[in-house]
């Protein structure tokens, strides 16, 4: 019913930057709550950023003044940009949203996942 598909991961040095997108699609009649999650291997999924449809943001502490989250609700997409990335934020990055689909049903979605690598 709902797809989030994300784009942008790679890999990157220590102190460059990269720039998510997920763009969602399917039967979606609002997105309410968009982010990005993360899971380094061993360790639990963390919340990394998350964005209302109004623009209220929210970080976890580790994106805290390097990560940026935004949105472009016309085009049902979702931004992470990252500067100064370490190794430690290295991870699967995950999109989520959630979604009230065509027929009235609250959906918690998440996309595939995007590998992110800071390594020299």
């Amino acid at each position: 019913q709902v797809q989030l598909v994300e784009s942008g991961g790679g890999l990157v040095q220590p102190g460059g930057s990269l720039r998510l997108s997920c763009a969602a699609s399917g039967s979606i009649f609002s997105l309410n709550a968009m982010g990005w999650y993360r899971q380094a291997p061993g360790k639990q999924r963390e919340l990394v950023a998350s964005i209302m449809a109004r623009g209220d943001a929210t970080y976890g502490s580790s994106a805290k003044g390097r990560f940026t989250i935004s949105r472009d609700n016309a085009k049902k997409t979702v931004y992470l940009q990252m500067n100064s990335l370490r190794p430690d934020d290295t991870a699967v990055y995950y999109c989520h949203a959630d979604v009230r689909s065509d027929d009235g049903l609250l959906l918690s979605s998440w996309g595939q996942g995007t590998q992110v690598t800071v390594s020299s």
